[in-house]
């Protein structure tokens, strides 16, 4: 009945200027996300209007002209640029005796195809039905009203109301599974806090390089291509930098202009990674032209979400593109590093990056020297394994002597947890540690 697209289907895209809308997706980005969905773009057919037709949304010149370009190009579906309405959405598809689709339905049928982890495709599910659910009016044609007469009365209900209740009915469902996902994350969450493990997520527009990135910094295998939405699912890996400071890193879903409500709200359980992540690292496109524009976007969808107070360093990706650009950092006026251009192919400007990581995860970070006394190897182990220690040195008596690096906060509740641990405040004697 709503069937996705089938892959290889030969597709018509129409782009229509609307005078009275500020932003509008470019063509050529479309162009990417229907070859991405795994239609043939065989024509686009462009046009303007002061303001979209109720009804069709396009005129009836228009009209005709896309149903003369249907007949002479064997054309299987209708790829509109736009969000249809669904009054717009069936009125097309009777006029024009094809399959009819928006811009929401064809980012939808790419998440759907690239959803690999149990709760991306919960997520994406949902944000299918959501959509599905106020279009139903188009799926039958047999059953939408209840017939008189004698052996014509209907069993109480017509299939259009049928279909309503069980929509509703897995989206209930979906939403409850989907809520356990959350709290499984939430306890996975609380023992990185305790574990005092800042993380860092990645951001950033649709095929800008996160996972490239991603793969670059932890040695994973996350499936990366150039294409729009190569990869959905987050994915969290624990590194460490090259003085010893853990974190973990997040790889999120790309963002993309106009991106449908319905899928924001569907993964705001995933992007609840980057709402509550100490740093953002914005990834872009250096190469491309309208990056102004996509970071932009990205920033919308960030406030959208309430991740705009996270601390944030823009990542120009792709400089092996630029031909003479150096991979080199840029510093504000307060002296901290805002912008990185690096290559995540290559390789060159990864150890700026490092840097980078290690200045903003250290500045609000105190360093100091604690004592152990010999007897408390467990203490002295704690400490190793939440990654703290940057030096040690033993007093005369045994005792160890620790430089640690920890939060203000963190620092307090060791020493109040913790009654064997002492701070050092002179090291007389003892020489100097790196």
């Amino acid at each position: 009945m709503f069937e996705r697209p089938r892959t290889g289907e030969r597709a018509l895209l129409v782009h229509i200027t609307i005078h009275q809308f500020t932003e509008q997706a470019s063509l050529e980005e479309f162009t990417e996300l229907v070859r991405s969905a795994g239609a043939l773009p065989i024509l686009s057919i462009t046009g303007t209007r002061p303001m979209p037709d109720p009804a069709l949304f396009v005129g009836s010149g228009k009209l005709q002209e896309i149903l003369d370009a249907i007949q002479s190009n064997d054309i299987e579906i209708v790829l509109f640029n736009h969000t249809l309405s669904p009054v717009q959405e069936r009125n097309l598809e009777r006029e024009l005796k094809c399959r009819v689709l928006d811009r929401t339905g064809v980012i939808l049928d790419i998440f759907a195809q690239r959803a690999r982890s149990f709760e991306g495709k919960l997520q994406v599910e949902l944000a299918q039905l959501q959509h599905l659910s106020t279009r139903l009016i188009r799926g039958w044609t047999h059953l939408e009203r209840q017939k008189g007469g004698i052996g014509l009365r209907g069993p109480g209900e017509t299939q259009l109301e049928l279909d309503r209740r069980l929509i509703a009915g897995r989206i209930k469902n979906i939403n409850k599974r989907l809520e356990k996902v959350s709290q499984q994350r939430e306890i996975s969450r609380r023992a990185r806090q305790r574990a005092e493990i800042p993380v860092v997520s990645l951001v950033g527009y649709t095929n800008a390089g996160k996972s490239t990135l991603f793969n670059r910094l932890t040695n994973a295998e996350v499936y990366a291509a150039d294409q729009l939405f190569a990869t959905l699912d987050a994915t969290l890996r624990r590194i460490d930098l090259p003085d010893k400071t853990p974190l973990i890193l997040a790889d999120t879903v790309g963002f993309i202009q106009q991106l449908p409500h319905d899928l924001v709200a569907a993964f705001r359980a995933t992007l609840d990674e980057t709402r509550l992540a100490n740093i953002l690292l914005h990834v872009v496109d250096a190469s491309d032209p309208e990056r102004q524009n996509r970071i932009n976007q990205v920033n919308q969808v960030l406030t959208e979400i309430e991740a705009q107070q996270v601390s944030q360093i823009l990542i120009y990706n792709k400089v092996d593109k630029l031909g003479d650009e150096q991979p080199h950092i840029e510093r504000d006026e307060t002296g901290r590093i805002c912008k990185i251009w690096l290559s995540a192919v290559t390789g060159a400007g990864i150890d700026l990056l490092h840097l980078a990581l290690s200045e903003q995860l250290h500045e609000t970070s105190i360093q100091q020297w604690v004592q152990v006394s010999a007897n408390n190897g467990q203490l002295r182990a704690r400490l190793y394994q939440l990654s703290t220690v940057l030096a040690e040195e033993y007093s005369e008596n045994g005792d160890s002597l620790l430089k640690i690096q920890l939060l203000p906060k963190n620092l307090t509740q060791l020493l109040e947890s913790e009654k064997d641990l002492q701070i050092v405040e002179k090291l007389a004697g003892l020489p100097k540690a790196s």
